[in-house]
């Protein structure tokens, strides 16, 4: 005999189809606005965004028209740009990210005896966005919330530059600061941050002690923020 078919089996078959449209919509909108992040500092076309996503032009207009609304992107002729409801969320993306970091920075700082951070990736500028001091230690360095260093200077930024499967720190000395120490790992495999954990402090560091820590933190915080 054949399967007996209701009128609830349609109903279901009906919110299934429309619950995966709607996924797969949610998916290729936020993978537009993912190509228009990527662009950088140049608009991107709509044939470029299309390519991108592996859509059609007149699909990626579709997508188009609600982060429009929303002021996520906006138009410029043929070309499109990130809008400034984006800034308005990472406003409210770095005091979460502050709260989530906070223990695995105290954790860290109170192991390695030094200062602990997390800096975060602006453009081709590096920023402190949580610092946290030893509470044990009588001297160790002051490292200000939001202070800016190029990518590529300081162990919180070379730790960037870092590929997958070499070693996971970079340490540095007296390069941003004299007699200031340095070692850093990135924050791997949390998708759309560039970030690195890290600690300073006052004259030269066993790496072979302090690397494992930070690794560790690296570690635990790419985890809390998956």
């Amino acid at each position: 005999m054949g399967r007996r078919v209701v009128a609830g089996d349609f109903a279901r078959d009906s919110v299934n189809v429309v619950s995966t449209e709607g996924s797969l919509t949610l998916e290729r909108g936020l993978a537009l606005l993912q190509a228009v992040a990527d662009a950088g500092g140049e608009a991107a076309t709509i044939s470029e965004l299309a390519d991108a996503i592996g859509a059609s032009r007149a699909a990626v207009y579709r997508l188009l028209s609600p982060l429009v609304a929303r002021g996520l992107v906006r138009r410029d002729g043929g070309k499109v740009r990130l809008g400034v409801a984006v800034l308005r969320l990472a406003e409210r993306v770095v005091p979460q990210l502050r709260e989530v970091a906070r223990p695995v920075l105290r954790e860290l700082a109170e192991k390695a005896g030094a200062t602990a951070h997390l800096s975060v990736a602006d453009g081709d500028q590096l920023e402190s966005v949580a610092v946290v001091e030893p509470s044990w230690t009588n001297v160790h360095v002051v490292y200000r919330v939001g202070s800016r260093q190029p990518i590529g200077s300081g162990a919180a930024g070379m730790a960037l530059r870092l590929r997958p499967g070499g070693r996971g720190w970079v340490a540095s000395s007296t390069e941003l600061q004299r007699g200031v120490t340095g070692l850093a790992a990135p924050v791997r495999g949390v998708p759309g941050l560039r970030a690195s954990v890290g600690v300073v402090s006052l004259g030269p560091m066993d790496s072979g002690k302090v690397a494992p820590h930070v690794l560790e933190a690296a570690a635990a915080l790419a985890e809390a923020l998956r």
